[in-house]
């Protein structure tokens, strides 16, 4: 198959946001545009419900698979079903491509390229994903729900091809992997906030029902992208980390 080359209006390497929108049918706005081109190794999105989380994931998987011959998309979320539904964008997009969409022989969720790209999406197990190796992208959607053993069973897979990661998801409590990157993570992670009051494709009347009809903790999590500890919680996460004292040497009787 032929390599893709820039069209016109675009000038040196193939850039995924330009691709997305040329060549894709995907009109990414300024946020979605910007996690498109980044370069970023690592990147976490704590974005709104209905942000566009999945189609930015699945434009920036065909992307890769199909400018990186022979590239290793990997797709892991909390379940097989979650997993299929994005490569069925991707599979989508690689429609709009010209390209016949097929799987790759190993699993239904799959798809396969000319060039021998691969974008493969994983079940929800920790004990059923282990295999692949030197994949070139790992994308975890709705990573806040995915367990802990699933992300450390995930990560060795990037060591061989020096794999990006890439993670997205609302908020679900001070809790887990995906809360810890964000607020741990380090420099090294993109961060990108999207909250539903800053999208456009959100009206506000819709908002403000969702505000009356979920309350205090579901709103802020599902909608402003706040990690909101759960209800019942005696002391909260915040107050219980301000007063650790890392310095006090441990007092035993």
């Amino acid at each position: 198959m032929e390599a893709w080359r820039p069209v016109p209006e675009e000038t040196g390497a193939p850039d995924a946001g330009a691709f997305a929108r040329l060549r894709l049918g995907f009109e990414p706005d300024e946020q979605q545009m910007a996690v498109l081109r980044s370069e970023a190794k690592r990147g976490i999105l704590n974005c709104s419900r209905q942000w566009g989380k999945s189609t930015v994931a699945a434009a920036k998987a065909v992307h890769r698979a199909y400018t990186r011959p022979k590239s290793l998309v990997l797709v892991a979320s909390p379940s097989d079903r979650q997993s299929m539904e994005l490569v069925r964008k991707a599979a989508e997009m690689v429609s709009r491509l010209g390209i016949r969409p097929r799987g790759d022989g190993g699993t239904d969720a799959s798809l396969l390229l000319p060039n021998g790209s691969r974008i493969v999406g994983l079940p929800g197990k920790e004990g059923t994903v282990r295999g692949f190796s030197a994949a070139s992208l790992l994308l975890i959607d709705e990573a806040s729900r995915v367990d802990e053993a699933m992300y450390i069973a995930l990560r060795p897979m990037l060591a061989v091809g020096d794999g990006d990661l890439w993670m997205m998801s609302t908020p679900w409590g001070k809790r887990g992997f995906f809360y810890e990157t964000w607020q741990h993570g380090g420099a090294d992670w993109m961060r990108v906030k999207g909250p539903a009051t800053e999208c456009a494709r959100i009206p506000k009347k819709f908002l403000e029902e969702e505000r009356e009809e979920m309350g205090p903790v579901y709103f802020p999590q599902e909608y402003l992208c706040e990690f909101v500890d759960g209800e019942g919680t005696l002391f909260g996460r915040d107050l219980v980390e301000s007063a650790i004292d890392e310095k006090l040497e441990p007092w035993f009787f």
